[in-house]
């Protein structure tokens, strides 16, 4: 994995050129060259890059390919797309899509009455807004006063008892009543982990029954007319296409037989969101089984084929594809504070004026060893190894000598590794992995990466630099929240190598790709760690800015987003010190500034990196 998957899922954002990786966009800045400068100005801590025309070229690929599938297969119907709002709520976030998607009309999907009210204040004039999600009366009335406001809104129902709250709204308003949709509860289920969205006993949707009882409410009420879509979700990241197909044959088929009960306004089928987004670093591993161009061929091509069949006009296509927009516009960046092996150096060796025997030879070893001989002294140095061990637990070697013992046989196997770097030999990749560096991140894996921790999610992960230079070190990464489960342990099924730097003479930073779907959103403070600070990138021909900046929130913030006082708890802190003993009035003073400055930083390592 010498380009780290880059082939595999960066779509061709990235590249790697002279040693460092790129923008593989109009001037090409490297993330090196982007994050030293925002380290510039003494930002410490993991950084949140944006990149909005990343969430440009995919609402581009978006509408492209299935521009590209109505035309071939003659498809009578338009094509429409909402964002998730609950992928990433965040302002530039919203912002870039709605101004970057403005020339489709690109819209929003809201699936709680926060989302609700800001899909309201954002979405542009003559743009959709669907809503999905259980509803109450509020949340019901607030998408009447959004088609009030002039507002293209479809308003999904979960249930009966939804339908029955709109019309009863209806009846006690002079509202404009809003589109309404149906949620249908297919057969077919998806793949993956979010396979449960779908199939008989998915959280959401009317069953068929259920679904005629609607069609008798709708018509009852006089609201018949206002019944214009049907909406299904088979889950989110889809591995396989073939669930897919089955579950729009399944929805094509209802939507063919509404039109025959009567729903004459019916108009658009929503095939909800699911389209994958590449993860895996490793091609044995990959996420998913299709193209973007599948998809959308797929989707276009049955659903024809249906209505065809049916004699039944070709609905519009909506779709409501998160992940796949804005996933890959935001890289974190995280700088290395530690290889736990630096105690490995061989700057930290102290001999004796007599060393044991074994050590000497173990010294001869270190220093002698070459391409020819490199195998054949390693397999002496672990032998040696052993016998010191044994030496040291009887007694007859001490604390220093073992030191010296374990610096010696890791730098030989080090060595040995990079001797054999161009071809290993099946013992030197098993002792490679056996041999892992730990290296610590100044990030929270809870905060940052949470679909790691909670669904064992993978994310590209690589170093910005030094790729210029084979990564040999089995790497095990370890966040610096207090939790063993902070970590992203190596998996020889899936490698991850790094290089072996020494942290005290320079930076070492790593970059997590494609973390712009949820992860923030579903970030949790974990011992207290906050948003890392975000920066808007965009980049010209000619040069890139540094825009958009949003701090993360300092110690103090956070403490009061939980419920504390915080001007009570900076008084107690200053009380306490002012009233401890300074040997000068400048000393105190010193220290109380010193304090402050603390509380109004954010919570992530500063002293080093």
């Amino acid at each position: 994995m010498q380009n780290f998957g880059l082939d595999i899922w960066s779509n061709k954002n990235f590249l790697i050129e002279n040693g460092e990786i790129k923008l593989n966009f109009k001037c090409m800045p490297s993330l090196l060259e982007i994050t030293n400068s925002i380290r510039a100005n003494k930002v410490k801590g993991p950084l949140l890059l944006r990149f909005p025309h990343l969430i440009e070229k995919q609402i581009n690929t978006l509408y492209s390919y299935f521009t590209k599938a109505i035309k071939e297969n003659k498809y009578k119907g338009a094509f429409h797309a909402v964002f998730p709002l609950k992928v990433n709520q965040f302002p530039s976030v919203v912002e870039a899509i709605v101004e970057r998607g403005q020339k489709y009309k690109y819209g929003l999907e809201a699936g709680s009455k926060a989302e609700l009210i800001l899909a309201m204040s954002k979405t542009p004039e003559g743009a959709n807004i669907t809503v999905n999600g259980f509803k109450d009366k509020e949340m019901l009335t607030l998408a009447f006063l959004a088609a009030q406001s002039g507002h293209n809104i479809t308003v999904t129902i979960e249930g009966l008892n939804e339908l029955e709250t709109i019309i009863a709204v209806a009846e006690e308003s002079n509202l404009k009543v809003p589109n309404i949709g149906i949620r249908v509860r297919l057969h077919s289920s998806g793949s993956g982990i979010w396979a449960k969205s779908g199939g008989m006993d998915a959280k959401f949707g009317l069953t068929s029954t259920e679904i005629i009882e609607a069609i008798k409410l709708l018509k009852s009420a006089n609201l018949i007319d206002k019944f214009t879509m049907i909406h299904f979700h088979i889950g989110s990241q889809m591995a396989d296409i073939a669930p897919l197909k089955k579950a729009l044959r399944e929805a094509g088929n209802i939507y063919a037989e509404l039109k025959k009960l009567g729903a004459v306004s019916l108009s658009s089928i929503n095939i909800g969101g699911g389209l994958a987004v590449e993860y895996d670093q490793h091609q044995a591993s990959c996420s998913r089984n299709y193209s973007i161009d599948e998809f959308s061929s797929s989707v276009v091509f049955l659903l024809g084929e249906i209505m065809d069949a049916k004699d039944v006009a070709h609905p519009d296509i909506f779709t409501e594809s998160g992940r796949f927009i804005v996933a890959s516009h935001t890289v974190l960046i995280t700088p290395v504070l530690e290889l736990f092996s630096q105690d490995y150096q061989e700057e930290l060796l102290h001999f004796k004026e007599t060393n044991p025997p074994l050590i000497t030879e173990l010294i001869e070893l270190n220093r002698l060893l070459n391409n020819a001989n490199c195998i054949e002294y390693l397999h002496d140095a672990l032998d040696h190894m052993e016998s010191l061990f044994t030496l040291f637990d009887l007694g007859y070697i001490d604390l220093q000598d073992r030191s010296n013992a374990e610096i010696l046989v890791h730098n030989i196997i080090k060595k040995a590794l990079y001797l054999k770097s161009a071809n290993p030999t099946n013992e030197l990749e098993k002792l490679q992995s056996e041999l892992q560096e730990r290296y610590l991140i100044n990030a929270s894996i809870f905060q940052s990466l949470p679909d790691y921790w909670g669904l064992g999610q993978h994310f590209p992960v690589m170093p910005i630099h030094h790729l210029n230079t084979p990564p040999l070190r089995a790497a095990s990464l370890w966040d610096i929240t207090c939790d063993s489960d902070g970590e992203i342990r190596f998996n020889p099924e899936k490698p991850l190598y790094l290089h072996d730097v020494n942290i005290d003479e320079e930076d070492y930073f790593l970059a997590f790709f494609n973390v712009g779907a949820y992860q923030e959103t579903l970030g949790m403070n974990h011992n207290l760690f906050t948003h890392p600070n975000e920066y808007t990138i965009t980049i010209t021909d000619t040069e890139y800015h540094i825009g958009t900046k949003i701090e993360s929130k300092t110690i103090l913030d956070v403490l009061d987003t939980l419920g504390y006082d915080k001007k009570e708890i900076l008084k107690k802190l200053k009380e306490d010190l002012k009233n401890s003993s300074f040997s000068t009035e400048k000393e105190k003073s010193a220290k109380l500034a010193q304090l402050e400055t603390f509380l109004q930083q954010n919570g992530y390592l500063r002293t080093t990196n």
